[in-house]
């Protein structure tokens, strides 16, 4: 079954590049958000979020992803260029992805988070920087 995908991004050509890549890599897009009341208005049939740090509402990114995870059972993976801003929402998520993007870092993280088994080594994924340890992975809830 495909994993379906948040894109958490204020920026519309960049969230229309990472919808292009969510798609080439297979996956559905669910939604793209602005700000966190589109993103949790989308967040009930989604899988996976890539989400920004700084949106529309502002630097709301990281109390996002950590409702997205907590609430909803979502595998966030944060896509910012700040990632010291992340603070202590690292700890609801996977890891984060430096921009600028590759994207094959998009996509290797979207396929690691989609594994309930990890074959992909995250280490190997260039851009990525993981939070969690891949054993605690197959302990967040995921849907799908």
């Amino acid at each position: 079954m495909s994993k379906t995908v948040l894109i958490v991004e204020d920026e519309i050509f960049v969230a229309l590049e990472i919808e292009q890549i969510v798609e080439d890599t297979g996956f559905d897009v669910g939604a793209i958000a602005a700000d966190r009341e589109a993103a949790l208005a989308a967040a009930e049939h989604c899988d996976i979020a890539l989400v920004d740090l700084n949106l529309r509402d502002g630097p709301t990114g990281p109390k996002i992803g950590m409702e997205l995870a907590t609430r909803f059972g979502i595998r966030v993976i944060y896509v910012t260029a700040n990632p010291a801003q992340i603070g202590e929402a690292s700890v609801a998520a996977l890891g984060v992805i430096t921009k600028p993007f590759r994207a094959h870092s998009i996509s290797a993280a979207l396929r690691l988070a989609a594994a309930e088994n990890p074959e992909i080594q995250a280490a190997d994924i260039a851009g990525f920087t993981p939070f969690l340890p891949l054993g605690s992975w197959n302990g967040a809830e995921s849907r799908g």
